[in-house]
């Protein structure tokens, strides 16, 4: 299978040089991903509603790429505040509670302050695993 490169639509995508996911082979990639709702370039303020817009925009790329959450093996959560962290864990659990991959947090300065969290992925084509999200 080719490399396949897949675009969100995001100006963030364009203006840096970057996919927002890569397939390769039987692997996809799935780039860092905020809470920017990509349509309107429109950020929610809390944690939690951008947690979930993460995942959304996840989701479609996974989509895309013939993927889905249940693929999922890895997971990357990066927070400015890692006290909060807790607050978006309902958010996901409902998309990884079943899948479980393997995870980590990292706290760090995000490139725009009103980011909360950004999230990054690594999944299998088609693993089978348990559905989720």
């Amino acid at each position: 299978m080719a490399r396949r490169l897949i675009s969100s639509g995001s100006k963030f995508e364009l203006e840096m040089g970057y996919s927002r996911a890569v397939v390769d082979g039987d692997w996809v990639f799935v780039s860092g991903t905020t809470g920017f709702d990509y349509r309107t370039m429109t950020i929610a303020e809390g944690l939690a509603e951008q947690a979930e817009q993460c995942l959304q925009n996840i989701g479609a790329a996974l989509a895309e790429a013939g993927s889905s959450f249940r693929d999922v093996v890895r997971v990357t959560y990066v927070l400015p505040d890692g006290a909060q962290f807790p607050e978006c864990w309902p958010v996901l659990k409902k998309y990884f509670g079943e899948v479980r991959p393997a995870a980590m947090m990292i706290v760090a300065g995000l490139s725009d302050p009103r980011m909360k969290i950004e999230i990054e992925v690594t999944a299998r084509i088609g693993s089978g695993g348990p559905a989720a999200g």
